[in-house]
Parts: C-alpha cells; sequence; structure tokens
C-alpha cells in the first residue's frame, strides 16, 4: 500500500485546518503535480484549499524525474487510485475532484467509489465500457504500446511523438516550451490497462459509473485532442450519464487538444472546471439551507 509522503500530509493537515472546501487535483501520464500549480492559484484565491499529491514515489521536479527515469515504471492504475484515495480519506469533508488524462480516469474512479463531492474529468483516459479508438489515439498511444517490453518500462516522448499526442494545435516554440517545462517520463502500464480494459472483466481501468453516491460530473474534452478524441470523451459522457441520480455534463473546447491544461489557454480551462464546482457548491448550500 503506497505511502503519503510528509509534504502531501502537511498539505492535507493545512487544508483541514483552512476549514475551507477542498479541491484534489490528479495529474495524469508524463506530468507532475507540479504541473497543476497556477490552477491551484485560481482556486484558492476562489476560496477553496487545494491539494496535488503526486503519484507514489514520484520526484519533486522535472529535472529530477528525467535523471531518475526508472522511478515510474510499474504505476499500475489501482495503485495510483489507492493512494488518492489514502489522501482523501484524511480529509475532513468530502473534495471536489479535477483530473487530467489518466487523472481524469482516476478522478472517474474515486467518484465512483463514492468519495467525491463532485468531479470534473479533463480529456480523460478511457475505461471499461468506452468503445470507440480513433486512429489518432491509436496512433498516440503507440508511443507505448509499439514494444510490449514497455509495460515494465518508464517511457519518455520523444519531441515529435509530444508535439502529435499533446501539442498537435500548438506552435512549434509553445510545443519546445512545454515539452521542456513539464514533460517527464512516464509507466507504460497504465496504456497497456486501458488498451486492454474491453478485453479483461478483471481490469483496474474499471469505473463504477451507477454509485448514487458518485456526485455531479463534468467531462472537458479538447475539441482538438489526438490522444482523447471527442468520440472517447462523447461515448464516456454517455456511459456516465446512465447514473440516475447524478448530473453529468460534457463541455467542449473548440481548437484545444491535450495539453489543455497546461497550455497558453489553460486559465480558460481552469474557470470552465471552477464554475462547475461553485455551482455545485451553490446548489448544495441551497439545499441545506431550505432542509
Amino acid at each position: 500500500m503506497p505511502t503519503l509522503t510528509e509534504h502531501e500530509i502537511a498539505e492535507i493537515d493545512a487544508a483541514n485546518a483552512s476549514g475551507r472546501p477542498t479541491v484534489v487535483f490528479v495529474h495524469g501520464l508524463w506530468l507532475l503535480s507540479s504541473s497543476w500549480d497556477r490552477w491551484r492559484e485560481v482556486f484558492e484565491d476562489a476560496g477553496y484549499a487545494t491539494i496535488a499529491p503526486g503519484w507514489p514515489d514520484d520526484p519533486e521536479t522535472v529535472a529530477e524525474a528525467r535523471s531518475n527515469p526508472e522511478v515510474f515504471a510499474h504505476k499500475m492504475i489501482g495503485t495510483v487510485t489507492d493512494h488518492y484515495a489514502a489522501a482523501i480519506e484524511k480529509l475532513s469533508q468530502k473534495p471536489y475532484l479535477v483530473g487530467h488524462s489518466f487523472g481524469g480516469l482516476i478522478v472517474q474512479r474515486l467518484a465512483g467509489m463514492g468519495v467525491a463531492a463532485a468531479t470534473v474529468a479533463i480529456d480523460p483516459a478511457p475505461f471499461r465500457g468506452v468503445l470507440p479508438l480513433p486512429a489518432s489515439a491509436l496512433k498516440s498511444s503507440s508511443a507505448v504500446l509499439g514494444n510490449p517490453a514497455n509495460i515494465n518500462r518508464s517511457v519518455p516522448l520523444t519531441f515529435e511523438q509530444f508535439t502529435y499526442g499533446w501539442a498537435n494545435n500548438l506552435d512549434e516554440a509553445e510545443a519546445h516550451e512545454l515539452y521542456e517545462t513539464f514533460h517527464v517520463p512516464a509507466s507504460g502500464v497504465p496504456i497497456f490497462q486501458a488498451a486492454t480494459a474491453n478485453l479483461n472483466p478483471w481490469t483496474e481501468a474499471k469505473v463504477d459509473t451507477r454509485n448514487p453516491e458518485r456526485g455531479p460530473l463534468l467531462i472537458i474534452a479538447g475539441e482538438a485532442d489526438h490522444t482523447v478524441p471527442l468520440a472517447i470523451t462523447r461515448a464516456m459522457a454517455k456511459v456516465q450519464s446512465r447514473n440516475e441520480e447524478n448530473s453529468t455534463a460534457i463541455t467542449e473546447v473548440p481548437d484545444r487538444g491535450h495539453s489543455l491544461t497546461i497550455d497558453h489557454g489553460w486559465a480558460e480551462v481552469a474557470q470552465i472546471a471552477l464554475g462547475f464546482i461553485e455551482d455545485v457548491a451553490h446548489k448544495s448550500e441551497a439545499t441545506v439551507s431550505t432542509d
């Protein structure tokens, strides 16, 4: 069972001490939790406490990650989910969850466990029951799936692979800036888990979409995303909408790719997520006051 770091425990303690509603940020593959730093400022300015745990054993900096890439190998969806569940368990109130890419899958798994007040999944990786496999998604994942040995490895993206999968809608200068600032190696296992989810009844890439305690869900989709194309996010929203007790919404952001949480337009996406969470919070407060 992964253990929380001293830094993560300190963030949790500070969030609890603040008395504010808490937002938990979950990053995906090829990024670190520091990729959420600007988002956290926006949410904290709006009155929320925030925490952004890393995946188990994540290095603290991009430079450290690049010098010690093997630390990322073997990290599986279940272990990562358990790590965030352990952090959430220590919070004094149900948090709001925001996740990107594989973090978007993980926050939906957590919501399906009934531990979220509301959830925002941004260009989330697919789970069992989401069927479309567009050509661009297959090409993006081929950086890992192209070599079966990568299931046991830490896999970096080349700049060309990063440009196709993440920065296809950006100019080359910004693509280089994002690659140098944010990109780190990533575990190959989750890609294989997601790719075989519909063939494996015991897969960890599975979400309880029917749980009445799931809470409201917003899926944010980049219209130009090659890694998680609209066909995947729309199918995912359709599956999640079968949850009769909780609302499911999807917002499609024009001309945005998989880098939408870190590129020049990140603030627009952050405001979409913040607006959704604030709307849920206000409705909850109104319900409490009515009761």
